[in-house]
């Protein structure tokens, strides 16, 4: 099964997704660890629902459960990313059993490089990502330690922070994808900063 070619927007489930995670590559030995790198939050958004939903690491089984039901899940670099990090709670094979559209992989094809979400983010819509994964990490070693001094109030806020952050990711993914799907193109900055344009069918 493909898990990579467009399908449009035609499915009548798309759920586009990304999670955050508690550990970094270094804490679990390298990047071919990334299942030992743990949820702190994910975040999906379904266009059947019309909902976005935060799940924290012991509601994984639903989160699982809302992908494996999606006509489509779209996301940007899920594929090589959050859904090795979920093998960590589940043996399914996400990427053989789910369709899926994985922007990164889609633009990577086109263009021969890499690109980051805010470079596409930046020139299509004009905003990009308001952190990275870093900063997420941070708060998550920040909230834990907080729980542990007894402080709920300020473990509350930052696993909100997160849930916030986690929460754009999606919805910027969603709206280049649906950008993508309605103009035929998006655009992005290239290494030099300048504004290019690259043809998709979403």
């Amino acid at each position: 099964m493909p898990v990579s070619t467009s399908t449009g927007l035609m499915a009548e489930n798309i759920v586009y997704f990304d999670l955050e995670t508690q550990r970094t590559a270094n804490d679990v030995g390298g990047w071919g660890n990334k299942h030992k790198m743990g949820i702190s939050i994910a975040v999906t958004y379904s266009t059947k629902t019309g909902e976005y939903r935060v799940f924290t690491e012991d509601e994984n089984g639903d989160l699982i459960s809302q992908l494996v039901r999606a006509d489509l899940v779209v996301g940007f670099n899920h594929i090589g990313f959050d859904y090795e990090v979920l093998l960590g709670y589940s043996i399914f094979d996400f990427r053989d059993q789910l369709h899926s559209l994985d922007l990164l992989i889609d633009l990577e094809q086109k263009l021969g490089h890499r690109l980051k979400l805010d470079a596409v983010a930046s020139a299509t819509l004009g905003c990009g990502k308001t952190g990275d994964g870093l900063d997420a990490i941070r708060w998550w070693q920040e909230a834990q330690a907080a729980l542990q001094k007894g402080d709920l109030v300020t473990h509350r806020e930052k696993v909100a922070e997160i849930a916030r952050y986690c929460a754009y990711d999606v919805k910027v993914t969603r709206c280049v994808h649906e950008y993508g799907a309605k103009h035929g193109h998006v655009k992005y900055l290239d290494r030099n900063g300048r504004q290019q344009k690259v043809e998709v069918k979403w």
